[in-house]
Protein backbone atom coordinates (compact mmCIF):
# COMPACT_ATOMS: atom_id res chain seq x y z
CA UNK A 1 0.00 0.00 0.00
CA UNK A 2 1.17 3.78 -0.19
CA UNK A 3 -0.08 6.95 -0.05
CA UNK A 4 -1.11 9.68 -2.37
CA UNK A 5 -2.37 13.33 -1.88
CA UNK A 6 -4.77 15.74 -3.39
CA UNK A 7 -4.55 19.32 -3.09
CA UNK A 8 -7.79 21.36 -4.34
CA UNK A 9 -7.63 24.95 -4.90
CA UNK A 10 -10.87 26.92 -5.69
CA UNK A 11 -11.60 30.70 -5.27
CA UNK A 12 -13.37 29.87 -2.10
CA UNK A 13 -12.15 26.85 -0.52
CA UNK A 14 -8.93 24.93 -0.28
CA UNK A 15 -8.89 21.22 0.44
CA UNK A 16 -6.46 18.30 1.14
CA UNK A 17 -6.80 14.69 1.01
CA UNK A 18 -5.01 11.43 1.59
CA UNK A 19 -5.54 8.24 -0.51
CA UNK A 20 -4.25 4.91 0.11
CA UNK A 21 -4.15 2.45 -2.56
CA UNK A 22 -5.00 -1.04 -2.25
CA UNK A 23 -3.27 -2.22 -5.16
CA UNK A 24 -0.23 -1.30 -7.40
CA UNK A 25 -1.98 0.03 -10.32
CA UNK A 26 -4.16 2.66 -8.29
CA UNK A 27 -7.65 0.74 -9.20
CA UNK A 28 -8.92 0.81 -5.64
CA UNK A 29 -8.39 3.25 -3.18
CA UNK A 30 -9.69 5.42 -0.44
CA UNK A 31 -10.04 8.77 1.00
CA UNK A 32 -8.56 8.30 4.88
CA UNK A 33 -8.48 11.79 5.59
CA UNK A 34 -9.22 15.44 4.94
CA UNK A 35 -8.99 18.86 5.57
CA UNK A 36 -10.89 22.19 4.15
CA UNK A 37 -9.94 25.85 4.70
CA UNK A 38 -11.82 28.66 3.18
CA UNK A 39 -9.75 30.00 0.53
CA UNK A 40 -7.20 32.97 1.71
CA UNK A 41 -5.52 36.35 0.66
CA UNK A 42 -2.69 35.45 -1.61
CA UNK A 43 -1.25 32.65 -3.24
CA UNK A 44 1.48 32.45 -0.44
CA UNK A 45 -0.40 32.38 2.40
CA UNK A 46 -2.69 29.47 0.67
CA UNK A 47 0.51 27.16 -0.92
CA UNK A 48 1.90 27.54 2.82
CA UNK A 49 -1.46 27.13 4.59
CA UNK A 50 -1.50 23.84 2.26
CA UNK A 51 1.82 22.40 2.99
CA UNK A 52 1.30 22.39 6.77
CA UNK A 53 -2.02 20.31 6.14
CA UNK A 54 -0.73 17.88 4.34
CA UNK A 55 2.22 17.79 6.24
CA UNK A 56 0.05 17.34 9.57
CA UNK A 57 -2.18 15.10 7.86
CA UNK A 58 1.10 12.51 6.59
CA UNK A 59 2.42 12.85 10.63
CA UNK A 60 -1.30 11.76 11.80
CA UNK A 61 -1.40 9.13 9.35
CA UNK A 62 2.00 7.85 10.39
CA UNK A 63 0.88 8.13 13.77
CA UNK A 64 -1.73 5.48 13.46
CA UNK A 65 0.38 3.27 12.17
CA UNK A 66 -2.52 1.55 10.04
CA UNK A 67 0.26 0.45 7.47
CA UNK A 68 -1.00 2.83 4.96
CA UNK A 69 2.69 3.12 3.89
CA UNK A 70 4.43 6.16 2.23
CA UNK A 71 3.58 8.95 0.80
CA UNK A 72 4.35 8.34 -3.02
CA UNK A 73 2.96 11.35 -5.32
CA UNK A 74 0.85 14.51 -5.04
CA UNK A 75 -1.54 15.83 -7.26
CA UNK A 76 -3.16 19.16 -7.83
CA UNK A 77 -6.54 20.58 -8.93
CA UNK A 78 -7.42 24.12 -9.64
CA UNK A 79 -9.07 26.03 -12.33
CA UNK A 80 -7.06 27.34 -15.54
CA UNK A 81 -5.64 28.66 -17.15
CA UNK A 82 -2.64 27.13 -15.96
CA UNK A 83 0.37 25.26 -17.68
CA UNK A 84 1.15 21.90 -16.22
CA UNK A 85 3.92 21.21 -17.81
CA UNK A 86 5.47 24.22 -15.89
CA UNK A 87 3.32 23.69 -13.26
CA UNK A 88 1.84 27.11 -13.02
CA UNK A 89 -1.20 28.52 -12.43
CA UNK A 90 -1.74 31.70 -14.69
CA UNK A 91 -4.32 34.06 -13.02
CA UNK A 92 -8.05 31.94 -13.12
CA UNK A 93 -10.77 34.18 -13.02
CA UNK A 94 -11.19 32.88 -9.29
CA UNK A 95 -8.14 33.23 -8.29
CA UNK A 96 -7.09 36.51 -10.18
CA UNK A 97 -3.79 37.56 -7.61
CA UNK A 98 -2.66 33.86 -8.40
CA UNK A 99 -0.67 35.17 -11.50
CA UNK A 100 2.16 32.86 -12.65
CA UNK A 101 2.39 31.63 -9.38
CA UNK A 102 4.41 28.08 -9.06
CA UNK A 103 2.22 25.51 -7.55
CA UNK A 104 4.20 22.56 -7.77
CA UNK A 105 7.86 23.46 -6.62
CA UNK A 106 7.08 23.83 -3.20
CA UNK A 107 5.04 20.33 -3.02
CA UNK A 108 8.17 18.63 -4.57
CA UNK A 109 10.76 20.63 -2.34
CA UNK A 110 9.34 19.85 0.79
CA UNK A 111 7.86 15.89 0.25
CA UNK A 112 10.02 14.68 -2.14
CA UNK A 113 7.94 12.92 -4.30
CA UNK A 114 6.64 13.40 -7.81
CA UNK A 115 4.17 16.13 -8.43
CA UNK A 116 1.23 16.66 -11.00
CA UNK A 117 -0.84 19.32 -11.88
CA UNK A 118 -4.33 20.00 -14.08
CA UNK A 119 -7.21 21.84 -14.54
CA UNK A 120 -10.38 20.86 -12.28
CA UNK A 121 -12.38 19.40 -15.11
CA UNK A 122 -8.84 17.32 -16.07
CA UNK A 123 -8.61 16.40 -12.63
CA UNK A 124 -12.13 15.32 -12.40
CA UNK A 125 -11.89 13.15 -16.17
CA UNK A 126 -8.61 11.11 -14.39
CA UNK A 127 -11.17 10.70 -11.26
CA UNK A 128 -14.12 9.12 -13.23
CA UNK A 129 -11.69 7.19 -15.26
CA UNK A 130 -10.00 5.96 -12.65
CA UNK A 131 -12.95 5.26 -10.32
CA UNK A 132 -15.93 6.78 -11.54
CA UNK A 133 -18.54 5.63 -14.29
CA UNK A 134 -15.61 5.94 -16.98
CA UNK A 135 -13.88 2.84 -16.03
CA UNK A 136 -12.67 0.76 -17.95
CA UNK A 137 -13.31 2.74 -20.86
CA UNK A 138 -9.88 4.10 -23.32
CA UNK A 139 -11.88 7.02 -25.08
CA UNK A 140 -14.11 9.32 -22.49
CA UNK A 141 -15.22 12.74 -21.90
CA UNK A 142 -16.34 14.09 -18.91
CA UNK A 143 -18.30 17.49 -18.76
CA UNK A 144 -18.65 19.92 -15.11
CA UNK A 145 -21.53 21.54 -16.01
CA UNK A 146 -21.56 22.95 -12.84
CA UNK A 147 -20.76 26.78 -12.31
CA UNK A 148 -18.86 26.50 -15.41
CA UNK A 149 -18.77 23.65 -18.69
CA UNK A 150 -15.39 22.34 -19.32
CA UNK A 151 -14.39 19.25 -20.48
CA UNK A 152 -11.72 16.53 -19.44
CA UNK A 153 -10.44 14.66 -22.76
CA UNK A 154 -9.46 10.68 -22.15
CA UNK A 155 -8.28 9.70 -25.81
CA UNK A 156 -6.93 6.20 -26.58
CA UNK A 157 -6.30 5.53 -22.86
CA UNK A 158 -4.38 9.24 -21.70
CA UNK A 159 -5.36 12.70 -20.51
CA UNK A 160 -5.09 14.53 -23.34
CA UNK A 161 -4.67 18.18 -22.39
CA UNK A 162 -4.11 19.96 -25.63
CA UNK A 163 -0.47 22.08 -27.20
CA UNK A 164 -1.10 24.83 -24.40
CA UNK A 165 -3.55 23.53 -21.44
CA UNK A 166 -6.55 24.44 -23.07
CA UNK A 167 -7.93 20.62 -24.74
CA UNK A 168 -11.83 20.80 -23.92
CA UNK A 169 -12.65 24.41 -23.54
CA UNK A 170 -16.14 23.41 -24.99
CA UNK A 171 -18.34 25.77 -22.59
CA UNK A 172 -16.59 28.54 -25.47
CA UNK A 173 -18.56 26.87 -28.24
CA UNK A 174 -21.45 28.48 -29.57
CA UNK A 175 -24.65 26.99 -30.31
CA UNK A 176 -26.66 29.72 -30.70
CA UNK A 177 -26.87 33.30 -32.79
CA UNK A 178 -28.01 34.76 -29.15
CA UNK A 179 -28.84 33.79 -25.51
CA UNK A 180 -27.45 33.22 -21.69
CA UNK A 181 -24.18 34.51 -21.46
CA UNK A 182 -21.24 31.66 -20.65
CA UNK A 183 -17.70 32.34 -21.06
CA UNK A 184 -17.45 35.49 -22.07
CA UNK A 185 -19.73 34.77 -25.29
CA UNK A 186 -23.46 34.70 -25.71
CA UNK A 187 -25.54 31.22 -26.71
CA UNK A 188 -22.26 29.31 -25.86
CA UNK A 189 -22.76 25.58 -24.47
CA UNK A 190 -21.72 27.00 -21.28
CA UNK A 191 -24.55 29.97 -21.52
CA UNK A 192 -27.22 27.40 -21.68
CA UNK A 193 -25.87 24.30 -19.67
CA UNK A 194 -24.56 25.68 -16.43
CA UNK A 195 -25.39 26.96 -13.13
CA UNK A 196 -25.29 30.43 -14.32
CA UNK A 197 -26.81 29.66 -17.66
CA UNK A 198 -29.81 28.16 -16.35
CA UNK A 199 -30.38 31.13 -13.56
CA UNK A 200 -29.84 34.14 -16.20
CA UNK A 201 -32.56 31.92 -18.39
CA UNK A 202 -34.50 31.88 -15.43
CA UNK A 203 -33.86 35.41 -15.25
CA UNK A 204 -34.99 36.11 -18.69
CA UNK A 205 -38.12 34.12 -18.56
CA UNK A 206 -39.10 35.74 -15.74
CA UNK A 207 -38.60 38.99 -17.13
CA UNK A 208 -41.13 38.06 -20.00
CA UNK A 209 -43.52 36.22 -17.66
CA UNK A 210 -44.07 39.49 -15.48
CA UNK A 211 -44.64 41.94 -18.33
CA UNK A 212 -47.71 39.56 -19.85
CA UNK A 213 -48.74 40.43 -16.07
CA UNK A 214 -48.38 36.77 -14.65
CA UNK A 215 -45.72 35.87 -12.02
CA UNK A 216 -42.84 32.68 -12.63
CA UNK A 217 -43.39 29.87 -10.49
CA UNK A 218 -39.51 30.59 -9.40
CA UNK A 219 -39.89 34.06 -8.43
CA UNK A 220 -41.95 35.86 -6.34
CA UNK A 221 -41.97 39.40 -7.41
CA UNK A 222 -39.86 42.14 -10.53
CA UNK A 223 -37.55 43.21 -7.46
CA UNK A 224 -36.09 39.50 -7.05
CA UNK A 225 -35.31 38.63 -10.55
CA UNK A 226 -31.66 39.47 -10.51
CA UNK A 227 -31.48 36.60 -7.21
CA UNK A 228 -32.94 33.82 -9.14
CA UNK A 229 -31.02 30.49 -9.01
CA UNK A 230 -30.45 27.50 -10.91
CA UNK A 231 -31.63 25.83 -7.78
CA UNK A 232 -34.52 27.64 -7.32
CA UNK A 233 -35.83 26.60 -11.47
CA UNK A 234 -35.02 22.94 -10.69
CA UNK A 235 -37.46 22.82 -7.77
CA UNK A 236 -40.19 24.20 -9.58
CA UNK A 237 -39.64 21.90 -12.37
CA UNK A 238 -39.82 19.33 -9.93
CA UNK A 239 -43.03 20.45 -8.62
CA UNK A 240 -44.32 20.37 -12.20
CA UNK A 241 -44.46 23.90 -13.03
CA UNK A 242 -44.78 24.75 -16.93
CA UNK A 243 -42.74 27.43 -16.92
CA UNK A 244 -39.85 25.73 -15.03
CA UNK A 245 -39.61 22.40 -17.23
CA UNK A 246 -39.13 24.74 -20.50
CA UNK A 247 -36.34 26.19 -18.99
CA UNK A 248 -34.63 22.54 -18.41
CA UNK A 249 -36.47 21.77 -21.64
CA UNK A 250 -34.15 24.70 -23.20
CA UNK A 251 -31.31 23.31 -21.59
CA UNK A 252 -31.42 19.59 -22.15
CA UNK A 253 -31.88 20.42 -26.18
CA UNK A 254 -28.57 22.52 -26.24
CA UNK A 255 -27.16 19.86 -24.17
CA UNK A 256 -28.11 17.01 -26.99
CA UNK A 257 -26.93 19.67 -29.60
CA UNK A 258 -23.62 19.62 -28.17
CA UNK A 259 -23.12 16.30 -27.18
CA UNK A 260 -23.73 15.55 -30.85
CA UNK A 261 -20.91 17.49 -31.80
CA UNK A 262 -18.60 15.97 -29.39
CA UNK A 263 -20.20 12.08 -30.54
CA UNK A 264 -19.39 13.17 -33.72
CA UNK A 265 -15.90 14.80 -33.40
CA UNK A 266 -14.24 12.44 -31.12
CA UNK A 267 -16.15 8.95 -31.09
CA UNK A 268 -16.09 8.37 -27.46
CA UNK A 269 -16.88 5.29 -25.70
CA UNK A 270 -18.53 7.47 -23.09
CA UNK A 271 -19.64 10.85 -22.27
CA UNK A 272 -19.73 11.66 -18.32
CA UNK A 273 -21.34 14.69 -16.98
CA UNK A 274 -21.51 15.70 -13.28
CA UNK A 275 -22.77 18.23 -11.23
CA UNK A 276 -26.15 19.63 -12.48
CA UNK A 277 -26.80 16.30 -14.84
CA UNK A 278 -26.69 14.01 -12.02
CA UNK A 279 -29.41 16.31 -9.86
CA UNK A 280 -31.65 16.80 -12.52
CA UNK A 281 -31.48 13.57 -14.22
CA UNK A 282 -35.38 13.04 -14.70
CA UNK A 283 -35.95 17.32 -16.46
CA UNK A 284 -32.82 16.38 -18.88
CA UNK A 285 -32.46 13.32 -20.07
CA UNK A 286 -35.16 12.00 -22.73
CA UNK A 287 -35.30 15.62 -24.28
CA UNK A 288 -31.08 15.16 -24.47
CA UNK A 289 -31.96 12.22 -25.92
CA UNK A 290 -33.90 13.06 -28.28
CA UNK A 291 -32.14 15.87 -29.67
CA UNK A 292 -28.84 14.13 -29.46
CA UNK A 293 -30.91 11.08 -31.68
CA UNK A 294 -31.66 13.82 -34.13
CA UNK A 295 -28.25 15.55 -34.47
CA UNK A 296 -25.32 12.77 -33.83
CA UNK A 297 -23.83 10.14 -36.75
CA UNK A 298 -25.98 6.75 -35.75
CA UNK A 299 -22.65 5.08 -35.78
CA UNK A 300 -20.75 6.42 -33.35
CA UNK A 301 -23.68 7.07 -31.26
CA UNK A 302 -24.55 3.72 -30.92
CA UNK A 303 -20.95 2.89 -29.09
CA UNK A 304 -21.79 6.04 -26.95
CA UNK A 305 -22.83 5.53 -23.79
CA UNK A 306 -24.45 9.20 -21.43
CA UNK A 307 -24.15 9.02 -17.70
CA UNK A 308 -23.96 11.15 -15.13
CA UNK A 309 -20.88 11.23 -12.78
CA UNK A 310 -20.17 7.83 -10.73
CA UNK A 311 -18.69 9.71 -8.39
CA UNK A 312 -21.39 12.27 -7.95
CA UNK A 313 -20.95 14.73 -5.57
CA UNK A 314 -17.31 13.27 -4.60
CA UNK A 315 -15.74 13.75 -7.59
CA UNK A 316 -14.01 17.18 -6.69
CA UNK A 317 -12.34 15.05 -3.30
CA UNK A 318 -11.21 12.61 -6.07
CA UNK A 319 -9.75 15.09 -8.35
CA UNK A 320 -6.30 15.84 -6.94
CA UNK A 321 -5.43 12.16 -5.91
CA UNK A 322 -6.49 11.07 -9.74
CA UNK A 323 -3.84 13.34 -11.20
CA UNK A 324 -1.21 12.12 -8.44
CA UNK A 325 -1.74 8.81 -9.44
CA UNK A 326 -1.46 10.12 -13.20
CA UNK A 327 1.45 11.91 -12.20
CA UNK A 328 3.08 8.67 -10.54
CA UNK A 329 2.31 6.28 -13.35
CA UNK A 330 3.89 8.27 -15.79
CA UNK A 331 7.02 9.31 -13.82
CA UNK A 332 7.36 5.27 -13.52
CA UNK A 333 6.87 5.05 -17.55
CA UNK A 334 9.57 7.12 -17.71
CA UNK A 335 11.76 5.53 -15.44
CA UNK A 336 11.00 2.28 -17.06
CA UNK A 337 12.18 3.63 -20.50
CA UNK A 338 15.05 4.41 -19.79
Amino acid sequence: MSILAGIDIGGTKCAVSLGVMRDTTGQQIEIIAKRRFATLSGSMANIERLLNELEELLAEAEQADAGHGQLSAIGISCGGPLDSKAGLILSPPNLPDWSRVDIVTPFRERFAVPVGLQNDANACALAEWKWGAGQGSRNMIFLTFGTGMGAGLILDGRLYSGTSDMAGEVGHIRLAPTGPVGYGKAGSFEGFCSGGGIAELGRMEAERIFKDGKVPSFCAEPNAVPTITAEAIGEAARRGEADAIGIFQTVACKLGSALAILVDMLNPECIVIGSIYGRQLPLLEQMMQEELQREALPHSLSVCRIIPAGLKEQVGDYAGLSVALNQLITVNDQTANL
